[in-house]
């Protein structure tokens, strides 16, 4: 391998960092139906998501870091600055929703930054609008499926248990909870750890370290996986108690829905290679599987307040992704 400029393992290390900050952001996405129906301690919770988080490159393709590294900023846009500018607008969008307790999307938050860095150096011609267009539909369908699958999964769930006892059935999903959660830690890593991975590879492209078509090398998706993995391991609790119980009560049913569906979600679009949010996702899921048993049973105005993070995330990375590429460069000349 050619050796890496400091600037450039810099800008890795910073990139790491994020996909950290991404695994602590986002383990209540692997960990919070499983720690709030008191199936597993959150200490152990973690070390289990992260295990999934780790292995999940040995079953998804790389389609998503594709996408990410060439499918939404012009390739010839990207340098060492646009990259400074995208990771730092993610990485300070995350901190401020992981302090206040917000379930807001790591993905979008780096999606935008690419995007807002992109054009604080070339305009709105650096945007590649097709790839764009699919990640904010994306943000509609994406917990719109999470919804509609967990809620056909409950309603599955409730009536082939119809001859169960409460005790009989409560202990089943206990059990089933072990597979469910699996899952969406492997849907997890194998979507979010890849956004890293793209922004990792086009970099190493940008700066003349890789040739040929775009690949993304070993080392970067083992760093990367592991990063995230880390991440989970730290666990971020704040959100855990948002996705675990304020948006609604769960029991061992209606989290393993939950996860599953989420799971099905992420499985279908991680191969598609479109980077949806894993929290989008699993609070579509969670609210589908309160509305499956009434509407009321939904704090709806939690809900409501998670919507508006997911409307503003976007916009709000990008807008601090073109400062600091502005700030970056200026200080650069």
């Amino acid at each position: 391998m050619t050796s890496i400029p400091l600037a450039t393992a810099a800008l890795i290390g910073l990139a790491l960092a994020f996909d950290f900050l991404n695994g602590l952001h986002d383990s209540s996405n692997s960990i919070a139906t499983i720690v709030s129906t008191r199936v597993l301690r959150p200490s152990v919770a973690v070390a289990w998501a992260a295990f999934f988080n780790f292995i999940a490159f040995l079953f998804f393709g790389l389609h998503v870091a594709d996408t990410v590294g060439r499918g939404l900023v012009g390739a010839g846009v990207v340098d060492q600055l646009v990259i400074f500018g995208a990771l730092t607008g993610a990485i300070l969008w995350n901190v401020l929703t992981w302090l206040l307790g917000i379930p807001s999307s790591s993905s979008h938050a780096l999606i935008g930054g690419l995007v807002g860095a992109g054009m604080a150096k070339a305009g709105t011609a650096a945007v590649l609008w097709g790839g764009l267009t699919t990640v904010a539909a994306a943000i509609v369908l994406s917990p719109a499926t999470g919804f509609f699958l967990a809620l056909l999964l409950v309603l599955a769930a409730s009536w082939s248990s119809v001859r169960s006892t409460p005790y009989a059935m409560d202990r089943r999903f206990r059990a089933l909870q072990f597979v469910s959660s699996s899952l969406i830690s492997l849907g997890h890593g194998g979507n979010d750890a890849q956004k890293t991975m793209g922004i990792i590879t086009v970099l190493l492209f940008s700066q003349g370290l890789l040739q040929g078509d775009f690949h993304v090398p070993l080392w970067v998706i083992l760093l990367c996986q592991a990063a995230m993995a880390l991440g989970t391991l730290s666990g971020g609790w704040r959100i855990v108690r948002t996705m675990g119980t304020r948006i609604t009560h769960l029991k061992p049913m209606q989290a393993c829905c939950a996860d599953t569906g989420g799971a099905i979600a992420l499985f279908g679009a991680t191969w598609l290679g479109v980077p949806v949010s894993t929290t989008h996702t699993m609070t579509g899921s969670i609210i589908g599987v309160g509305a499956a048993r009434r509407t009321s049973a939904v704090r709806w105005g939690v809900a409501r307040g998670i919507v508006v993070a997911w409307v503003l995330t976007l916009p709000a990375s990008a807008a601090v992704g073109a400062v600091c590429y502005w700030a970056a460069a200026a200080l650069s000349r």
